[in-house]
């Protein structure tokens, strides 16, 4: 059974792009209709956004933090932000977000591709489709990122070529909406991140966990807290800059979909997508008469072929 094909919501839409702080719409594309979705989990951000690219492909586009930006890191219900797009058919997600840069190569306006996350959240968020659902599961996150959609992403890292594009590295998301304390981004530093911030976990983890494939764009704003010589980062430091990373970003997505189309839509093996597509069909402790009927029936939504109703 296609993904999402048994919820009123299903629009054969593949590809989902999530904007961060300074990236929320997007440009050069027909928007077809917006819609507001309802999960078990409850609603989303904001409205989805269904546009059409040139080739006729559709892609949803949501706000991570609303299109006001009205909706705090750890507010955010990216339970219900995954849990939509899974329910439009989305397969794919390319997310971008705003970082503060831990290293001196990486200067405000680069870009860069993270391969591995370190969680610093503090468990306030919920990060789990399966919690209170009486079923248990486990997914796998040894690799948080797809390779395969990160090497798209660097393949056309030349239609900016005002910016630097790195194409690894280590992001660690705190909790926030504070910024760090220089200790702390020194000690983040010590570890060998590359960049922090505030949402890609569990961001990436329900993605995971919704066997969607997904890569994320980080967008360095600032220099954090480390530099003992300039003041640590601001809210209008990170808002100067984010004008030019929107710009930035808007311009790498245009020149990437049809790479991306190609590999969502044109590829009979789906190469991109296959390390997470049935990725939790084992994940699954106890068989299905030992678990909650009312737990399946909120599964469903997202796994209606692990559990029917």
């Amino acid at each position: 059974m296609t993904i999402g094909q048994n919820s009123e919501y299903f629009r054969d839409v593949r590809i989902g792009v999530i904007g961060g702080t300074g990236l929320y719409s997007l440009d050069g594309l027909n928007v077809i209709e917006t819609l507001a979705v309802e999960t078990p989990w409850g609603q989303p951000s904001g409205p989805i956004t269904i546009a059409e690219t040139e080739r006729g492909h559709k892609i949803a586009f949501l706000a991570r933090h609303g299109p006001s930006h009205s909706v705090l890191p750890s507010e955010v219900n990216y339970r219900a932000n995954i849990a939509a797009l899974k329910a439009l058919g989305v397969q794919a997600i390319l997310a971008f977000s705003a970082v503060g840069s831990l290293r001196e190569e990486i200067s405000p306006g680069d870009f860069v591709l993270i391969d591995q996350i370190i969680d610093r959240t503090k468990g306030v968020r919920a990060d789990s489709f399966f919690t209170g659902t009486g079923v248990t599961a486990h997914a796998t996150f040894g690799e948080p990122v797809s390779a395969g959609l990160r090497a798209l992403v660097a393949r056309h890292a030349a239609a900016v070529p005002d910016i630097a594009v790195h194409t690894s590295g280590t992001g660690v998301c705190m909790e926030g909406p504070t910024f760090s304390t220089r200790a702390e981004s020194n000690l983040y530093r010590a570890w060998g991140a590359s960049v922090i911030n505030m949402t890609c976990i569990p961001e990436s983890k329900l993605a995971r966990e919704a066997e969607i494939t997904y890569a994320i764009v980080c967008m360095a704003t600032d220099y954090d807290a480390w530099r003992e010589s300039e003041e640590p980062v601001t809210v209008a430091e990170v808002m100067h800059t984010m004008k030019g990373n929107a710009a930035n970003a808007k311009t790498l997505l245009l020149a990437l979909l049809p790479d991306f189309e190609d590999a969502v839509y044109n590829d009979s093996a789906k190469a991109l997508m296959r390390p997470e597509a049935g990725s939790m069909q084992y994940a699954f402790q106890q068989p299905p008469e030992k678990q909650s009927a009312a737990g399946r029936a909120t599964l469903n939504f997202l796994f209606p072929q692990y559990f029917t109703v």
